[in-house]
């Protein structure tokens, strides 16, 4: 049987340690559903975290809204839906009684919504959303659309909180100072648990901002797809999460930097497919790609802020 020196064992306790804490880093991410990730910037590389859940379970960071804020919007429709619920007249409706009332004290609504006078005048068409699903149906089906699931960082009031080293950040969590992932039920169990060595991205959470343009500038046969790709991803859940409207409108469906997405997508996934996205990524301009994603880049910078 071989001995071990101190310095040996000492050695072997040191590493079983690393191994432990990083095996509970990823138990930890793992059972509180949230991510460390790494985002490299112009204005350097920073660590900040990221969460998925429900719209129904999150309240969105506070920020400045504007008129056609999209998240005041959906707030707007759910309480249109609620003054409907309540009985409120809608202007059809009251378009209809008008009419009943100018034609005359009796008036009848047949079961298609055609309204009609005693002597059988026709004064109101039925109305095609009549025939649609009941109010409540819609409303349900409204519900489920919208409530999918959608990231959340940590930020505060519009503002990407980040961070340059895993002990900056850690420090922070532990503070007890306000942001948004406060509101998650799992947050408590991350403010007791975090170590420094759990700040530790997965490759996936890696993401290359700073050189997305530079790439595209390079021209089509230089294009790097896992790198624009992922630009993409991050880009759409910053927009979202820090209510970017001009990062959400640029990324829209139907937009040429989403074109250049599912181009990219194709192109990388292979085959036939592959090369039809090979084929239409040929057509679209590099120098309007570096344009649009140099804006992008530059609003989700400017909504940055560097705790360290």
């Amino acid at each position: 049987m071989t001995s071990q020196s101190p310095e040996e064992g000492s050695t072997v306790k040191e590493e079983k340690a690393v191994v432990k804490d990083g095996l509970s880093g990823r138990e930890l991410w793992d059972e509180v559903r949230i991510s460390p990730v790494e985002i490299a910037m112009p204005g350097g590389v920073g660590l900040t975290l990221r969460a998925y859940r429900l719209a129904s379970e999150l309240t969105p960071t506070e920020i400045e809204a504007d008129e056609d804020d999209p998240f005041d919007a959906r707030e707007r429709a759910a309480a249109a839906r609620a003054a409907e619920e309540e009985g409120v007249i809608v202007d059809d409706e009251f378009a209809a009684l008008v009419a009943e009332g100018d034609a005359g004290s009796k008036s009848e609504r047949k079961p298609d919504g055609t309204v009609t006078t005693e002597d059988g005048e026709v004064v109101a068409e039925p109305d095609p959303a009549d025939f649609a699903d009941e109010p409540e149906e819609a409303a349900e089906k409204e519900d489920e659309e919208a409530d999918e699931e959608v990231p959340m960082f940590l930020s505060h009031r519009g503002k990407l909180l980040t961070f340059k080293t895993p002990e900056s950040l850690v420090s922070f969590i532990r503070s007890g100072a306000p942001h948004d992932l406060a509101q998650l039920d799992t947050w408590p169990t991350v403010a007791e648990r975090v170590q420094s060595s759990d700040i530790d991205p997965a490759p996936d959470d890696r993401y290359e901002l700073d050189l997305v343009v530079e790439n595209l500038r390079g021209g089509h046969d230089t294009w790097d797809l896992p790198l624009l790709i992922a630009a993409g991803e991050v880009a759409r859940d910053l927009g979202h999460a820090l209510r970017l409207k001009p990062v959400i409108l640029a990324l829209a469906p139907g937009s040429p930097l989403d074109d250049l997405d599912e181009s990219l997508r194709s192109a990388e996934s292979g085959g036939m497919g592959g090369f039809f996205g090979r084929r239409k990524l040929r057509k679209i301009g590099a120098q309007q790609a570096s344009l649009g994603w140099r804006s992008i880049i530059g609003k989700i910078s400017a909504a940055v802020d560097w705790r360290d």
